[in-house]
């Protein structure tokens, strides 16, 4: 990119030289809000933004571990260096991630062309979606040129996560009523691909079909909108899975042909810069509350100062 290296002393040093002990050392700042991120990624950002990203999401039990190390192991054939953020449910004790990195995508571990990370679903400071998109920047500056999204469930976080790559892919599972779902949730209007894991179901087949129709009702309402490919996978055999990534690669290619690939990129970074500040200002406004308006509080309480006037008072004085 041109831009001078790092002092390889200092932790973004080891880190865009390439050491692995540096990148998890700098995705558990992430994870603790360490006030040391701040400056960590003042140095390592100019080095991002050349990894290509794609984020997977879809209903819990679909296939998707199995799925993304089906797709790992064809990037590997490639000599491609992989990070996977995995983004897990916490536990409500420790805040961590529930699901270990050994149990899933198990025969990639030992890779040292693979850094997987789960990372639990609490709250970061921009929300979920900025501690992943932090974790992945890592991964970029690691040297990772590919930086795989993993999210549990199809809810708003999972949305956001997911929206952050330059493709989504989306996986259903037949016979258990996921589009419907995913429509509800926002999923599939963010979704570049779609994939029907499991396709040995008996019901694999309509599931598809009906997919199908969906999309192009949503392509009547939007002409322009193209209608995206819908992939029959199965994670355990391997089969789609070259398809599945011909058509992520395939994806890629359009958007960059249109320009689209850019304004996707400008897109994200602006709704991350948003984010991070409005978390920022959350937590200052919680903490403003507990520490010193307990006046404020209580003149409201007593109907002395309605609900807005107090929050304007705060927001003025945060």
């Amino acid at each position: 990119m041109g831009v001078e290296r790092t002092d390889t002393g200092t932790l973004a040093g080891r880190l865009l030289a390439g050491d692995r002990r540096a990148l998890a050392r700098a995705i558990s700042k992430i994870e603790r809000e360490d006030p040391e991120v701040t400056g960590l990624f003042s140095e390592i950002f100019p080095h991002t933004g050349g990894a290509v990203t794609v984020g997977f999401t879809g209903p819990p039990g679909v296939g998707k571990s199995s799925l993304l190390a089906r797709l790992i192991k064809l990037y590997r054939a490639e000599g491609k260096k992989v990070g996977v953020v995995s983004v897990d449910p916490s536990s409500p004790f420790s805040h961590g991630a529930i699901l270990g990195d050994r149990i899933r995508l198990s025969d990639h571990f030992l890779d040292p062309g693979v850094f997987i990370r789960s990372m639990g679903s609490r709250g970061h400071l921009g929300g979920l979606a900025a501690g992943s998109r932090l974790a992945g920047m890592a991964m970029e500056a690691y040297g990772c040129d590919v930086v795989l999204y993993e999210t549990v469930g199809v809810g708003q976080g999972e949305v956001e996560v997911a929206s952050a790559a330059e493709t989504v892919v989306l996986a259903i599972q037949p016979g258990a009523g996921d589009a419907v779902q995913a429509l509800k949730a926002g999923v599939m209007e963010i979704a570049d691909v779609f994939c029907v894991n499991k396709a040995d179901h008996p019901q694999a087949t309509l599931a598809k079909r009906e997919l199908r129709q969906m999309l192009e009702i949503g392509h009547e309402l939007d002409p322009e909108a193209p209608i995206p490919p819908i992939v029959m996978t199965r994670g355990d055999t391997g089969e789609g899975i070259e398809e599945l990534k011909s058509e992520i690669e395939g994806h890629r290619r359009r958007l960059e042909d249109s320009g689209e690939l850019e304004k996707r990129r400008r897109a994200s970074l602006r709704e991350f810069v948003v984010s991070w500040a409005t978390g920022r200002l959350e937590r200052e406004i919680k903490e403003r509350l507990a520490r010193e308006d307990a006046k404020i509080m209580e003149e409201v309480y007593a109907r002395r100062l309605d609900p807005i006037s107090a929050s304007e008072r705060i927001f003025r004085e945060v």
